[in-house]
């Protein structure tokens, strides 16, 4: 499922910026000023939409233009731009066909929305802490590139840190160049962060941890993003130790300490979780001890009838030489 609401994302966004240009541009014709008044195309359409033909835009339908675009005085300037428009007039046929091209471009626009959320749902279902270290998308993505979540466990860190980059990788390895530092990772916000000459270290950092988180998604058998949270908090102490020299908190105190959190509120203390250990070694250690006579008795058994057979082959040589 997140395979392809992941893919089916990115299809969206290409079509929707394809559809997007084609209502800026088809609208344009009737009223060009409002493309320099209004920026993002989302609400170029909705405000598009709206007013349709620009001739039957009176005063008082700017308070409901207020509420598409949530700024009174640009409502009142795309008025007054309206009024001055120095666009084409079009037929109600030509502006029938453009308005449900519009709309039909502004409810793939809200389906994409829904099914982020959707996509997030199950991302905080699947991978919570994957999701909680690098975020839902760059998360879902390496899913997708990796085919599953258990495939994504099963690969090392250097392989995760280098996902999506395969044409460079292999690129890099025929004319000995070098190789990419990143693949998919690259979209988390963390390498944004780091400087140029550090890129790549909290890169190899990151994809450490990603490598972790995806182990942990996996195979923990109640999901929780207790671990991932934690992580992240690693991978930004971290950016601050190659700024400041701090030195961050070692990965294995970080963990015990999540899992003895967890224990408790699981209702377990520590203490309990101890001589459960205890006891279990001390059966294994006992269950050795009782194996070890039957063990020692079969030894000699195995030692003599070696050493019979070594002196029957003397004695069969020993007749032979004679």
């Amino acid at each position: 499922m997140i395979i392809q609401s992941i893919a089916l994302l990115d299809q969206l966004d290409k079509d929707i910026n394809t559809f997007a240009m084609r209502v800026r541009e088809w609208y344009g014709w009737h009223f060009p000023e409002l493309k320099n008044l209004v920026k993002d195309n989302f609400v170029y359409a909705r405000v598009s939409a709206y007013i349709q033909d620009k001739a039957k835009f009176t005063e008082d339908k700017i308070a409901g233009l207020t509420e598409v675009v949530e700024d009174e005085a640009l409502a009142q300037q795309i008025y007054k731009a309206a009024k001055i428009s120095m666009g084409m007039e079009t037929s109600e046929q030509d502006m029938a066909n453009i308005i449900i091209f519009t709309e039909r471009m502004i409810s793939l626009a809200l389906y994409r929305k829904q099914l982020y959320s959707y996509l997030e749902d199950k991302m905080s279902t699947v991978a919570p802490n994957l999701s909680s270290l690098i975020g839902d998308t760059v998360a879902a993505r390496l899913i997708q590139k990796a085919g599953s979540l258990t495939s994504l466990a099963k690969c090392p860190a250097s392989t995760v840190q280098i996902l999506g980059a395969e044409k460079a990788l292999f690129r890099a390895l025929k004319t000995k160049g070098n190789t990419p530092k990143y693949g998919i990772i690259y979209h988390s916000s963390f390498i944004g962060r780091a400087s140029a000459k550090n890129k790549g270290r909290i890169s190899r950092y990151l994809a450490n941890k990603c490598s972790i988180a995806a182990r942990i998604d996996s195979f923990i058998d109640e999901p929780t993003s207790a671990f991932g949270e934690q992580l992240r908090d690693q991978v930004e102490e971290r950016l601050k130790f190659y700024d400041t020299g701090d030195i961050p908190r070692k990965n294995v105190d970080v963990m015990s300490a999540v899992a003895s959190k967890l224990r408790k509120a699981g209702g377990k203390s520590d203490l309990e979780e101890g001589e459960e250990k205890k006891s279990k070694k001390e059966k294994k250690e006992k269950r050795s001890r009782d194996d070890e006579p039957a063990a020692a008795a079969v030894e000699p058994e195995k030692k003599k009838s070696k050493k019979d057979k070594e002196d029957s082959e003397e004695k069969k040589k020993k007749k032979d030489k004679k």
